[in-house]
């Protein structure tokens, strides 16, 4: 009996140390991932933890036989535990924190969120990662949720691609409820094919009491439609007419005194202004970008030069007269568009997995466009809403306040590369802008520190990735 009694006392002794040894990976992960209202805004891809330590897939780890070891730090209000290790993300990376001199070489500063002042670290190297946290999710820190009665809210929610059966069951999910009485804008990339943009644009337009759309590049692949569409433009025109049938608003409106202007644009590669790397071997844009050959159009569109880009700028004049009668009315305006308005609203070549994606997300007759709205000079309550990038923002730019909310892919969501689901959609308007930005990575790091245009250093984990030219 006693030897029974001491071989439980044993195992009880035994799966106690366990315990011990594994709450620290526990309270990391509870931190980082789900149960902490302090988690990061970007959960970086490609990593798996062990023991509170992330290291790199195994192929990773056999490729490069890298390691990242890591000293978690604390957060003065939170028992949570936080490691940000090295961004890997599959086609687009991102920055370490408030850090400059970075990456080419020095010493760089690294911001500890949490106020517990400054650390001094080398930079970046296969050796080591940077520690911080983001304290709060987007939509964590503000009162949106619970909007006075009669009073309309805003949302904002691009790149839905529920071609993946895990973001249309994301969007089943939503509240058939809550939102009855607010706005919803798309900015596009709602779905591949006709028929899960119809599905999908049904089951929001059930939910919301308005919902606007403008079409993004996905949207017009024609490539899985069986020839139905002689070309891209037929397909537009065929979202278009389904939207009118469905009650999805394309055009300018007025909500509840807020002015709602959709922008039509496609990308043009000259939209581009930052220096080109150099020396290494990269894809050219048609070996990367599927709408070279998922979009069909007319001979003298392309693409590759402006004629696209004109062509759905010109769109907008149709809707001159409405756009002129929301400005006549005084009304606060909302615009948003599928692409990008500005270069300064994607991260630097030299950070970018692919380094010459700035050519394929956004047009100069975009920010003209929105300007001749807003403003040159903005105002306090001038807004644009974008989208494409699947890069989280939010930020004011020369008097224009600029966000993008993306669902994105499930494996970039699963990564927190567009920090995770649970803030989505983003509440912007509730009686007027919501009135703090709210935290994003890149934005947060471009407030803090400057851009380098001229810098086309690859970053050491992108550097890897591409040969050098002899």
């Amino acid at each position: 009996m006693g030897g029974v009694v001491r071989s439980l006392l044993q195992t009880a002794t035994s799966v106690f140390l366990i315990f011990l040894c594994f709450v620290p990976a526990v309270t990391v992960l509870r931190g980082t991932v789900a149960l902490s209202p302090a988690a990061p805004f970007f959960f970086p891809p490609a990593l798996e933890f062990v023991h509170g330590r992330p290291r790199p897939p195994l192929s990773e780890r056999s490729k490069h036989g890298t390691r990242f070891p890591c000293r978690p730090i604390s957060h003065p209000r939170s028992s949570a535990r936080t490691i940000r290790a090295p961004p890997m993300a599959a086609g687009l990376a991102a920055p370490h924190g408030g850090f400059s001199g970075w990456p080419s070489g020095g010493w760089c500063d690294v911001a500890h969120r949490a106020g517990a002042g400054r650390r001094r670290c080398a930079a970046w190297s296969r050796r080591g990662c940077v520690v911080a946290r983001q304290q709060a999710l987007p939509t964590s820190h503000l009162s949106h949720r619970h909007g006075r009665a009669g009073a309309a809210r805003v949302f904002v929610l691009s790149d839905l691609h529920t071609d993946y059966e895990e973001n249309m069951a994301w969007v089943r999910r939503m509240s058939s409820e809550e939102y009855k009485g607010d706005v919803l804008l798309v900015p596009g990339d709602v779905a591949e094919t006709y028929k899960n943009f119809v599905t999908t644009m049904s089951m929001l337009r059930r939910r919301f009491r308005s919902v606007f759309f403008v079409p993004g590049n996905h949207d017009l692949w024609c490539r899985r439609e069986g020839g139905i569409y002689l070309d891209s433009l037929g397909k537009l025109k065929a979202l278009l007419d389904v939207c009118r049938d469905l009650g999805v608003e394309t055009s300018p409106g007025i909500v509840d005194g807020l002015g709602i202007v959709p922008l039509y644009s496609w990308y043009h590669e000259n939209f581009d202004k930052e220096s080109d790397v150099i020396g290494f071997r990269i894809p050219s844009l048609d070996m990367v970008c599927k709408d070279f050959h998922a979009c069909k159009w007319p001979q003298q569109l392309s693409s590759k030069d402006i004629s696209l880009a004109l062509y759905f700028d010109l769109m907008n004049e149709k809707n001159h007269d409405s756009i002129e009668e929301i400005k006549r009315q005084k009304c606060q305006i909302i615009t948003f568009s599928h692409y990008v308005p500005r270069q300064e609203l994607c991260p630097e070549k030299r950070m970018l997995f692919y380094p010459n994606l700035p050519k394929i997300i956004g047009s100069d007759l975009l920010e003209a466009r929105l300007r001749s709205i807003h403003g040159i000079q903005g105002k306090a309550s001038a807004c644009h809403v974008f989208g494409h990038t699947h890069f989280c923002w939010d930020t004011v730019l020369d008097g224009i306040r600029y966000v993008q909310a993306p669902l994105s892919y499930p494996r970039e969501r699963k990564r927190r590369m567009n920090g995770g689901e649970d803030w989505l959609p983003f509440c912007l308007y509730n009686r007027g802008l919501t009135d703090t930005l709210s935290p994003c990575w890149w934005s947060d790091y471009y407030r803090s520190n400057k851009r380098e245009p001229d810098n086309t250093d690859l970053a050491p984990w992108v550097a890897r990735f591409y040969k050098r030219v002899s």
